[in-house]
């Protein structure tokens, strides 16, 4: 093979490398997105420490308007407290973590926020899934393990490694949840002016005429017309018994 033929061939196979390259950036453009979280120096069991978290938008047409974050094993709702975030925005417990939402930001405009965690549990990592919400209903879902696999039907879930807990660190007890309901009084209470009224006591049986008013009801037919027909019998009685006296006395006249 001659020289010249060689350097075609090398510019041919460094065209294809390039071109295959710049293809790959490409097809890799849509899973750049991300949601984040990171906290300088994180260690486990450590106390009061700021998460950070930073949600890439993955849409040019609405606005992000919440976040719900799903907590890892050794963090509870309670446990988690609002740091700072887009304006308006605040932070709601849920049964499996929170969620921080508000007006919709500008559309292409990420959203960064943090949370302060009470104590970190004793582990080498924690996962924050997330779901991310924009104001045309569109959701984004990071709650893949592992790398993104794009195409907008998952995404990596947002990681945060764990330095070794510092010496002597010892868990604190758990955070208490909201109040538990107090326990009824043995005596009834009285109806407060906001409870709607009582219908009756509870022992309380039904009349003939409930059953009556009921069977009727269910009949598809008004109570009114039979009370309309009783009326009138009773009325057609007292006028007979009326003629009955009437004659009586005109006879014994």
């Amino acid at each position: 093979m001659s020289t010249s033929v060689r350097v075609r061939t090398v510019r041919r196979s460094a065209g294809v490398v390039a071109a295959a390259i710049a293809a790959t950036l490409v097809l890799a453009t849509p899973a750049s997105a991300h949601v984040e979280v990171g906290s300088e120096g994180a260690r486990a069991l450590a106390e009061n420490v700021t998460l950070n978290f930073d949600a890439a938008t993955e849409s040019d047409a609405a606005g992000i308007t919440k976040l719900e974050v799903f907590l890892p094993k050794g963090i509870t709702p309670a446990d988690v407290t609002y740091g700072k975030g887009p304006a308006g925005w605040k932070l709601a417990p849920t049964d499996k973590g929170f969620t921080v939402s508000g007006p919709p930001v500008a559309v292409g405009e990420d959203v960064s926020y943090s949370v302060v965690v009470r104590q970190l549990p004793d582990a080498k990592s924690l996962v924050f899934k997330t779901l991310q919400t924009y104001d045309d209903g569109r959701v984004d879902r990071w709650i893949e393990l592992g790398e993104s696999s794009g195409g907008g039907h998952g995404h990596s879930a947002p990681v945060l490694k764990l330095q070794e807990a510092a010496p002597g660190a010892e868990p604190v007890a758990p955070t208490p949840s909201a109040s538990p309901t107090p326990s009824a009084s043995p005596t009834a209470a009285a109806p407060s002016p906001s409870d709607p009224p009582a219908t009756g006591t509870a022992d309380a049986k039904p009349t003939a005429s409930d059953r009556a008013t009921a069977a009727a009801e269910e009949d598809g037919s008004s109570p009114a017309l039979p009370i309309g027909i009783a009326v009138a019998v009773l009325a057609l009685a007292g006028g007979g018994l009326w003629w009955f006296l009437k004659s009586r006395r005109n006879g014994t006249a």
